[in-house]
């Protein structure tokens, strides 16, 4: 690597594969970039100091971030994207759909004071009355429910994506691509290009890609992230877990004991909130889950305790 030459140039990184990195500069321009030192991974929306070297650029410094959202288990995680002012879950009809992932981005949402909204896709579909029943609980919790038929007209979607940063999220076979290629345009001619530049081939187009929106509003952009099984929280501190779930919130602090986990002890407010169906014992029974989870990773070995 040559000397690095010229002043600091500000941008956003838009796509990542190990430590290369494609950043697109406050005037408008993209440049492949590396990473110098051994600093902290970056992610899609990380906002970046770059400086040019022969081939390219190098980034000397990161900014600090207003949040990150990712995924891990007791000894994996994987960043997914910085800055996000909300989380759109696409899902859409069929035996496939995993509603338990879609309560755990919202939960992710929540611990990272974003947005939560679903799209719900090919409403076309004569299975899409089984598919809102199934969301009515997702909006009772004061979630958007916003429905559309990608493949026809994703403007429904629009104004909910104007003016933020969004991370989409989704299984596979969803209909996430099709939204993408919809109101990014040139999205698939983007992939390829960034595939190109960070030298990754096919890999490249698993990962996570920002997509600027500018005829949206000034800053606004998507990224797009791989189909999705599973999206652990591991990460996250158990006592964060349980503000995450926007129903509990009434309840936390009164129950009889300060360290209580809202399982069997005595004088639980969450468990009685259960047993008036205030609560859905589902719920619970995810943040019992999800507690373990954190509880795991923090353990000898975990990721948290690495």
């Amino acid at each position: 690597m040559s000397e690095t030459s010229g002043a600091r140039q500000e941008g956003v990184v838009i796509a990542a594969h190990r430590r290369h990195f494609e950043v697109l500069l406050a005037n408008g321009e993209t440049i492949e970039c590396l990473q110098k030192g051994r600093a902290r991974q970056l992610a899609c929306g990380d906002r970046v100091d770059v400086v040019r070297i022969a081939g390219g650029g190098a980034i000397e410094r990161i900014a600090p971030r207003g949040n990150l959202i990712y995924r891990s288990d007791a000894f994996h995680e994987r960043l997914i994207a910085a800055n996000v002012t909300q989380i759109i879950g696409v899902v859409a009809p069929g035996l496939a759909l995993d509603e338990e992932l879609i309560h755990r981005w919202m939960i992710a949402a929540e611990v990272e004071h974003c947005r939560f909204v679903v799209a719900a896709n090919k409403r076309d579909l004569p299975e899409f009355g089984d598919l809102a029943k199934r969301l009515a609980f997702v909006a009772s919790l004061g979630y958007p429910v916003i429905e559309l038929a990608a493949r026809d007209d994703v403007t429904p979607l629009a104004p909910w994506i104007a003016g933020e940063h969004t991370i989409l999220v989704g299984q596979s076979g969803m209909g996430k691509s099709t939204i993408i290629n919809a109101i990014a345009p040139h999205a698939a001619t983007r992939t390829e290009e960034v595939s190109s530049a960070l030298r990754a081939g096919r890999h490249t187009t698993t990962a996570t890609t920002l997509y600027p929106l500018p005829a949206l509003g000034d800053g606004t952009w998507i990224v797009d992230s791989p189909g999705m099984k599973a999206f652990g929280l591991a990460h996250v501190a158990p006592d964060a877990l349980e503000r995450a779930f926007v129903e509990l919130r009434p309840f936390i602090g009164k129950c009889r004991f300060r360290d209580c986990r809202h399982g069997r002890e005595p004088g639980c407010a969450v468990q009685d909130a259960v047993a008036r169906g205030e609560i859905k014992a589902f719920r619970l029974a995810l943040l019992h889950q999800l507690m373990r989870e954190s509880v795991s990773s923090r353990e000898p070995g975990g990721v948290i305790a690495r």
